[in-house]
């Protein structure tokens, strides 16, 4: 778990504000070594579920389009099924969407992350009434 002063951070028994501590939990799933879901991929997968476009998602997230396939690729290959499908050019030029298992993915990993969040409310409550305000 890191403490972080994020938009995205899910505070816990704190008043908001900018400088307010908040703890951010931070699920990762490993493959060995490898970080085969995490948080990362999963808002790479949001961004392209908004952008349908990879190229869209990575700008989305301030990365580049290359580091955007390669997690894609990472996270499909790590999958019994792909979690996006890309069609290539055409008049239209391509596009890419979330799989049925892409949006299950995304779906599991928040409600995973709320249900730590809730089950550990009180105790990071606690945790962050230790911080110096």
């Amino acid at each position: 778990m890191r403490i972080a002063r994020t938009p995205r951070a899910v505070s816990a028994g704190v008043p908001a504000g900018d400088d307010a501590p908040r703890l951010r939990l931070r699920m990762r799933v490993m493959l060995g070594e490898a970080i085969a879901v995490g948080p990362g991929k999963i808002a790479l997968l949001e961004a392209l579920q908004r952008t349908h476009s990879i190229n869209g998602a990575a700008k989305r997230l301030g990365m580049s389009y290359r580091r955007a396939w390669l997690l894609i690729d990472e996270l499909n290959a790590a999958l019994t099924e792909p979690a996006v499908r890309s069609a290539t050019g055409g008049a239209h030029g391509g596009g890419s969407e979330l799989t049925a298992v892409g949006e299950e993915l995304v779906r599991l990993y928040r409600a995973i992350e709320q249900h730590a969040q809730q089950a550990c409310a009180d105790d990071i409550a606690r945790l962050l009434g230790l911080l110096a305000r």
